[in-house]
C-alpha cells in the first residue's frame, strides 16, 4: 500500500531505503481486468493521502463496489484526508472500512491498536463498514530491516497485541494484509492467525494470488495491482455482492 508520512522527508539518508523497499513490495503494475480475473466478485480499491479528493461517485460508476481507507500508521502519524475520503465513500454507496500500517519497531501492538481506534479505526454491524484491517509488510523506510528488527516470535507476540486490543475495543479481529514471501520471512510462516483472521493477500499484475501464508486456505481481499481503472490499489472481494454485506455486518 501507499506510504505518505511525509515527515519522514527530515530523515537524512531515507530516500535510498523507501525507494529500496517500496520496489521489492509496491512497483507499479497494472493486471487484467477484474472482470477477466473473476466474474461476479466485488471490485474495490483502498487508498490513502496520495489520492488526497477521491471522486467517489465516479469511483462507482466504474465499478467499485467497496474501499479500504489509510488512517493512521505507527502512533504519530493521521492521513489528513482520512474524513474525507472514509465519508466520501460512504456517501457513494460503498462499504467501506479503514486500515492501520503497522510499524512494530515504534511501540506495541496494543498502543497502535488503540491509537488505530482512535483516529478511524472503528467497526459497526451495520453492514456498510468494513473490519478494521492491519497493514502489515516490509519495513519501507529500511531495506536493511525488512522485518522492523523483530525476530518470529517477537512479531506474532506483536500482532496478537495489535489484534487482541483490536476486538476489546471493536468486537472484531483486525483484517491482516501482508505477502506470503514477507509473513514467510518475518513470521516463520506462523499458522498461529488464520483461523481467526481475514487474508488480504497482496500480489500484483499475476492472473491469481499464488500460494497463500501460513495457514490460511483462501483470501477474504486481493489486492491484485497499485494502479488501473479505479484511485489507487485495485481490490477482489472473494465471494458475490450478498458475501460483502454479511463480511462487513460480522456473519
Amino acid at each position: 500500500m501507499a506510504r505518505d508520512r511525509t515527515h519522514l522527508r527530515r530523515r537524512a539518508g531515507a530516500l535510498a531505503a523507501t525507494t529500496a523497499a517500496l520496489l521489492l513490495t509496491c512497483a507499479a503494475t497494472t493486471a487484467a481486468d477484474p472482470r477477466d480475473l473473476a466474474a461476479g466478485r466485488p471490485v474495490g480499491h483502498d487508498v490513502s493521502s496520495h489520492q488526497r479528493k477521491v471522486d467517489w461517485p465516479d469511483a462507482r460508476a466504474r465499478g467499485a463496489r467497496f474501499a479500504y481507507v489509510k488512517a493512521t500508521e505507527s502512533t504519530d502519524y493521521r492521513n489528513p484526508y482520512f474524513r474525507r475520503q472514509y465519508d466520501g465513500a460512504r456517501d457513494a454507496g460503498l462499504i467501506r472500512g479503514a486500515y492501520h500500517f503497522a510499524l512494530p519497531n515504534r511501540s506495541s501492538g496494543a498502543a497502535q491498536a488503540r491509537y488505530f481506534v482512535a483516529h478511524g479505526g472503528v467497526w459497526q454491524p451495520d453492514g456498510r463498514t468494513l473490519p478494521p484491517a492491519l497493514d502489515i509488510e516490509y519495513n519501507p523506510y529500511s531495506a536493511k530491516h525488512k522485518c522492523y528488527g523483530l525476530g518470529w516470535k517477537r512479531m506474532t507476540a506483536w500482532i496478537w497485541s495489535f489484534s487482541d486490543e483490536m476486538v476489546r475495543e471493536t468486537g472484531r479481529r483486525p483484517v491482516i494484509y501482508t505477502t506470503t514471501q514477507w509473513w514467510r520471512q518475518c513470521t516463520g510462516d506462523s499458522h498461529a492467525f488464520a483461523s481467526r483472521h481475514p487474508l488480504w493477500i497482496a500480489r500484483h499484475g499475476t492472473s491469481g494470488p499464488g500460494t497463500l501464508p501460513g495457514g490460511w486456505r483462501y483470501w477474504t481481499f486481493w489486492q491484485y495491482a497499485t494502479s488501473g481503472r479505479l484511485p489507487g490499489d485495485q481490490n477482489l472481494f472473494h465471494g458475490g455482492a450478498g458475501g460483502l454485506r454479511a463480511f462487513a455486518a460480522g456473519w
